[in-house]
């Protein structure tokens, strides 16, 4: 039995603070080959996380809110925002499936979110996603831009054209 217990959820947020990325994960599933990859993903205020897909082949991915309150979008091939959902353990969303091959970010607006996550396996690490061509890779210097402009996307916001 793998218990997910509170202070496993605040070690795990402790870790995303110091780290580079603002993010730290903790596996359940007991190898990358398992078919179901299951892990709590520890996420903070101002992670940049790329805008990718699940594409080849085409995979779902389930999120789960666990403690804190995050943005999860959903985006077209140029970059323009189809949905937007607000996640928050306090609010009336817990949970989001981003369907298969579909383009979509998240960020977190509350310190010490740590989300639940899903999706299909085997991960692959150097093709589990497809990255977008219009967004910047993680490090580059406009990742706060990004970030914020994340948190204030409304469907019909065109993120491809943000600079």
């Amino acid at each position: 039995m793998k218990p997910i217990t509170t202070s496993l959820m605040h070690e795990l947020s402790h870790r995303a603070v110091v780290s580079v990325r603002g993010r730290s994960n903790f596996n359940l599933h007991p190898q990358l080959s398992d078919p179901v990859q299951r892990f709590l993903n520890a996420i903070e205020p101002g992670s940049y996380v790329r805008p990718h897909r699940h594409g080849n082949p085409p995979r779902w991915e389930l999120f789960v809110v666990r403690h804190g309150a995050a943005v999860i979008l959903l985006l077209d091939d140029d970059g323009v925002v189809d949905e937007r959902v607000e996640l928050d353990t306090g609010g009336a969303v817990r949970a989001a499936e981003i369907p298969a091959g579909v383009w979509h970010t998240v960020v977190a607006r509350a310190p010490g979110t740590v989300l639940f996550e899903f999706k299909e396996g085997p991960y692959a690490p150097l093709s589990d996603k497809d990255f977008a061509a219009w967004a910047p890779t993680e490090g580059d210097p406009m990742c706060p831009h990004w970030v914020r402009r994340f948190l204030a996307a409304m469907p019909g916001s065109r993120l491809a054209d943000y600079r």
